[in-house]
This record gives C-alpha cells, sequence and structure tokens, in this order.
C-alpha cells in the first residue's frame, strides 16, 4: 500500500474514537463530570454532536469509556510484568511487589483525578458511582482476584476465597496512605517509604490468612 494511501474506515474510526476519549478526558478531568456536556465535547473535537453520538451513546457512555481507556491501559503497565506469586520468590516478596505496584498505580495524576472527580460528584449524580466502580475499580477486585486464584491453585498460598483474600490484601496496602493521597495532605510517597508501609501491611496480611508464610 502506498504511504499516502488514504486510511481505511476502520482505521479513520478508531482514531476518531481515540481523538474523542482524549478530550473528553481532558474536559471531565478540567471541568467535572456536572459541568462537562455532550455540545462541548464535540465543539473541541471539531465536529457535530451527532457524530458525537454515532461512537458514544450518552455522556454517561463516554464517561465509562474515558475510565476503562484510562484505568486499563495504566494497569497493564504496573500489573502484567509482574510473575505469579510466589513463583520464583518468597510468597511476601511478591506480595510486597503488588502492594508496590497498587499503590504506584493509584500515584498516577490521571487515576488520581478521576478517583477526586467522582468522589466531588457522586453525591449529587450518584449513576457515576457504578459507572466508575464498572469500568475501573471493579476490574482490579478481579486482577487481585486472579493472582490469588492461581497462587491456590499452584499450591503457593493456602486454600481461601480467592476475592476476599485479594480484597483484604488492597485494603491493608492502601490503608491510610491511600486517603492522604486524596486529600492532598500527601503530594506523593518516596519509594523507601512506601515499600516500607506495603511490608508492614503484608506482614499484617500473612498473619492472618498464612501464618507460615509470614
Amino acid at each position: 500500500m502506498p504511504l499516502d494511501a488514504p486510511p481505511s474506515e476502520l482505521t479513520r474510526g478508531d482514531a476518531r474514537r481515540r481523538g474523542i476519549l482524549d478530550v473528553a478526558r481532558e474536559t471531565f478531568l478540567a471541568r467535572g463530570y456536572a459541568a462537562t456536556s455532550m455540545s462541548e465535547i464535540a465543539a473541541r473535537v471539531g465536529g457535530s454532536k451527532g457524530t458525537l453520538y454515532n461512537y458514544f451513546r450518552s455522556k454517561e457512555e463516554l464517561f465509562s469509556a474515558v475510565i476503562a481507556e484510562t484505568c486499563h491501559g495504566l494497569a497493564s503497565t504496573y500489573f502484567d510484568p509482574l510473575p505469579p506469586i510466589g513463583k520464583g520468590r518468597p510468597v511476601r516478596d511478591s506480595l510486597i511487589d503488588l502492594g508496590v505496584s497498587l499503590m504506584e498505580f493509584l500515584q498516577v495524576p490521571e487515576i488520581l483525578a478521576m478517583h477526586r472527580l467522582v468522589t466531588g460528584e457522586v453525591g449529587r449524580f450518584p449513576e457515576i458511582g457504578p459507572i466508575f466502580y464498572e469500568a475501573g475499580p471493579r476490574v482490579g477486585v478481579l486482577r487481585f482476584t486472579q493472582y490469588f486464584e492461581l497462587a491456590i491453585a499452584e499450591g503457593r498460598f493456602p486454600a481461601g476465597d480467592a476475592q476476599m483474600l485479594g480484597q483484604r490484601l488492597k485494603d491493608l496496602v492502601m490503608s491510610d496512605l491511600y486517603l492522604r493521597l486524596q486529600w492532598g495532605v500527601l503530594d506523593t510517597i518516596g519509594p523507601a517509604a512506601l515499600r516500607e508501609h506495603v511490608a508492614q501491611s503484608v506482614q499484617i496480611f500473612l498473619a492472618a490468612f498464612a501464618p507460615r508464610l509470614a
């Protein structure tokens, strides 16, 4: 195909969708959910509102797509390189790596801003809470569940409820620091302090759910 050949319809459609999501993300984070309209996004993208609705049927659907695209892409960067729990390393060290990756992910400016946006507006617009949970945090719950399902199946972790184990580890790792980040009490957490916090959380987790591994 010549280099100057026009892109296929699929390529043009993908590029258009990507452009809409980029503009929508910027607008939602800058103005909030309530103050952002489909008309404004269409104008900023450079097309009609009808064209925008060809890609996303509502502001809620567009917001969900923004969350999914933002969270899933970044999550892959932080979590995909991690080996399964206990594969070639002590379980404790594997869990610390998992917890550190979680907290590093939560400190990414776009992720932190998205959490703050939902927290600030869910009282007036309760529909965005379930949208955010399904497109973002619930995927994280499933990812942590899969880590523990595999570790249990391969005998690297004692038998138990994999979803509960993943959730309890997340709760401990996020305790205190996550809320202080959200509230702006902390701007960031240094690598050494973060790893120490996660190591303490993992020690508590293992003492509760796998004492022989603690």
